[in-house]
This record gives structure tokens, sequence and C-alpha cells, in this order.
């Protein structure tokens, strides 16, 4: 299923900080795509393989499921790479807008999943695509599309830039764990059961006049596109989410090319870091939370939102949850979320958007985005 979102032309307290006055944008974000893989793997169904074939390792009952709430994932084709899911969000997206290749000036391939070592999984995307300009990979985990974003922002600020497409592949499937020999292995592959493949793109250009200097009916200033951005990261953490084959460290142990997750110790990693980060970004676009029309958030487990809200003070009732249907689908997320929201019609014309992402490592980032 690929889809695409054109953004439109056109009480919970207020940031810690001091509001600022609002931001002249420099770029926006145009439109959104992803593509989710046709094939889908029930949860529960496929726990009760694993425990069929581990015997003793893993749990009879589907405990994954149970705890997290997450119902089924994707998983690409057998004969896909990371590359192809990304090409499939780019292609449609590039022709729902009327583009071609070379209109674009820059391709970022953003994603936590990468085809190979050497190239860059930028190059594989672009050679698929046609397109001929100047690559690069962002990755950052579950905050690549973030981060990208944030490049794309600031080289477009530069005038280096007008127009940079962020193409992201998604594949986590292939290092999930199916052969667990003990318990300790089972707890360190379980998170790994609720990861889902995805392909997302979003393109972000430079601002025109009309919408860094945008009023609202009232005439008070509501410039379109990104407003601002926080980021942060707490790196002590970086083992409690690896994938560690295939770099330096551990270059040809097949044992090592699976994910090793510690799902405790990431989930109060993840809700130690404060809603710092988060209010410092809708500080800075001189927003309040009332201002908020959705706020995306990454998503790992149903279960886990209320305690991440909480955490990082969001707003309950305008968020979207995705992660039940769809899995984690990592870096994948917010873009799908975004999709989502404005396919529906939760978001307009004029709405704010936050968006706010949790990756291991560990890191957070926030952007507040006027459609």
């Amino acid at each position: 299923m690929v889809t695409v979102s054109r953004v439109p032309d056109n009480s919970l307290g207020a940031a810690s900080r001091p509001l600022l006055a609002p931001a002249r944008p420099a770029a926006v974000i145009a439109a959104v795509g992803v593509h989710l893989p046709e094939r889908t793997v029930d949860v529960r169904e496929a726990e009760r393989a694993l425990a069929a074939r581990n015997p003793g390792a893993a749990p009879r009952v589907p405990m994954v499921s149970r705890l997290t709430g997450v119902r089924r994932v994707h998983v690409l084709p057998d004969d896909w790479d990371a590359s192809d899911l990304a090409v499939a969000a780019a292609e449609k997206l590039l022709a729902t807008e009327g583009l071609a290749p070379a209109d674009v000036d820059l391709l970022l391939f953003a994603s936590a999943s990468q085809d190979m070592v050497e190239p860059a999984t930028s190059h594989i995307v672009a050679a698929k695509l046609g397109v001929r300009s100047p690559v690069m990979d962002v990755k950052n985990a579950c905050n690549s599309v973030l981060n990208a974003v944030e490049v794309a922002e600031s080289l477009i600020a530069t005038g280096r830039y007008g127009t940079v497409l962020v193409a992201c592949g998604e594949a986590p499937s292939r290092a999930v764990r199916w052969d667990v020999p003990d318990r300790a292995t089972y707890l360190l592959s379980a998170p790994g059961y609720t990861m889902s493949d995805a392909g997302a793109a979003v393109l972000v250009r430079r601002a025109t006049p009309a919408e860094a200097d945008a009023r609202d009916a009232s005439g008070t200033p509501a410039p379109r596109g990104i407003l601002a951005s926080a980021f942060g990261a707490e790196s002590t953490h970086w083992d409690v989410g690896m994938l560690p084959g295939g770099g330096t460290a551990h270059p040809r142990d097949l044992e090592r090319t699976y994910f090793e997750i510690d799902g405790s110790r990431l989930r109060d990693a993840f809700l130690a870091l404060g809603p710092g980060v988060v209010l410092d970004a809708l500080g800075r676009a001189g927003l309040t939370w009332d201002d908020v029309a959705l706020v995306a958030v990454h998503q790992v487990a149903v279960a886990y939102l209320d305690d991440v809200h909480a955490a990082l003070g969001l707003p309950t009732g305008r968020t979207l949850v995705t992660v039940a249907d769809h899995g984690n689908v990592a870096s994948a997320t917010l873009p799908l979320q975004l999709a989502t929201a404005l396919e529906t019609g939760r978001v307009g014309p004029g709405d704010v958007v936050v968006l706010v992402g949790l990756a291991g490592g560990i890191s957070i980032g926030a952007t507040v985005v006027r459609l």
C-alpha cells in the first residue's frame, strides 16, 4: 500500500521558557508519503509459532502482543531491500507532486535500516529513482527521518538547496531473531517482534515569501513551515538497544546480526528524558500546547503511550495511535502518523503539528510545523 499526502497550501500549560516571536520559516514540509508492504503478520500467531519452534525458551502464551498491544506488523517482499521501500514511497510522492527526478536538489536517505555497509544507501535509492543530485545518508536509529528534516531545513536556510527529498526505508524484520535457544536470548529478542517494515518520503522545500509571512484571519502572524526544532541525547544509554553485527566491533559474527534490546532499560531511559526538549521547541516557535492540533510521537507499544505522554508533558487526546495495527516502523513512524492525519482530515491548512522523536542511543527530538 502506498499513500501520499500533500501538505495543504496555506490548556495544558505553556513552554517552560519565555515564548518568542513567531519564527519566519526558511522551509516547509510540502508533502509526505508512506509505503506499507501488503504482506502482514499477526503478532499473536507469530508468537505461537515461535513457542512451538523453541519449546522452553519462548513462552506458550503470546506475551509480546498482550503486553504491548501490537496486533500486526508489515513485512517487505523477500526480494526487496530497504532502498526499495524508500523508492516506492518516493516515486508516488514525486508523481503526486508533479515533480521529475531532476527537480530534486538533494536526496537524503534517512533510516535505521540500510542495504549494506557501503556504499551509502542514498546512492542506491537515487539510482533506482533516476535522481542525479548530491546524496547522503542520515542515520540515527528511529530519529533518522526527524534528523534528516533538520538537515534539510538547515541546508535550505543557507541557500544551498531549494528542494530536498528525504527517503526512508525501514526493514527491521530482517534482523528479528526467531531461533531463540534459551530464555535470555528470547528476552533480548522479544521487543523485535513488534517491529515492522515501511517506506516513507518527505518533501522539504524553500518557503515562499507568502508562506513565511502568512497571517491568520485576525491578522496575527501565522507563518507556514518548520517553525522550530530542538534535539537532545543521553548517549550513555547507547547499549540498551543494539544491532551489533556488521561493524568493526563484530564484523563477521552471525550471532550479532539480530536485535539485542533490553526493553525495560530502554523504556526507563526514555521516561527519564523529561519534557525539556519538547517544551524548548514549542517555546522557540512562540506557541503553547493550546495552539497544537496534533502531536505525532514515536511509538513502540500501545501500553507505554500514556507513560511517555506523561513523562514528556504531552497533551492527551491529540495523538494518533498507529503502532497497534502497523507495528513499530522505526523512523517511518512520524511520516506515517502525519500522512494518516492529513488523509483522514485530522489536520488541515493552518494547523500546528509537533513531531516528537525518540530513538535508541538514546536521543529525543521535537519539530514544530504549521501546515
